[in-house]
């Protein structure tokens, strides 16, 4: 996935926005974070993934997954840009803007969404 495609997913939710958080860009909804890329490593940090999953990921696929002494103690996983699916980008945010969005933003998009069903995004990747 290029930098391109990875902001155009991020802004594709209703209410995402560019800003900032800790001093680095980052996307936010609902004034809360989303998703920042980190240009240390050209990778995304996606938040809401059990320790669990995170290992899950990090096994099944080491050249995209990865996580730092920072993020060690946090649900979250980096996933380097290159390698990483677009769709499985698109279901991580997926999971995190049901969390953050205000409900009657998510009921309102889950509308628009062909397949999408309350609830219906168990899980990012199809592994």
């Amino acid at each position: 996935m290029t930098r391109d495609e990875m902001r155009e997913i991020a802004l594709s939710f209703p209410g995402a926005e560019e800003g900032v958080s800790y001093g680095r860009p980052a996307f936010k909804v609902n004034g809360k974070f989303f998703t920042r890329l980190r240009a240390e490593d050209d990778s995304v940090v996606l938040v809401d993934v059990p320790f669990d999953e995170r290992e899950m990921l990090m096994e099944a696929e080491p050249q995209t997954f990865h996580f730092t002494a920072h993020y060690k103690d946090y649900p979250s996983v980096l996933a380097r840009l290159e390698p990483l699916h677009a769709g499985s980008f698109r279901a991580f945010l997926e999971r995190r803007f049901r969390r953050i969005a205000k409900k009657s933003v998510v009921k309102a998009w889950e509308a628009t969404q062909p397949t999408s069903s309350p609830g219906s995004s168990g899980g990012p990747i199809g592994l």
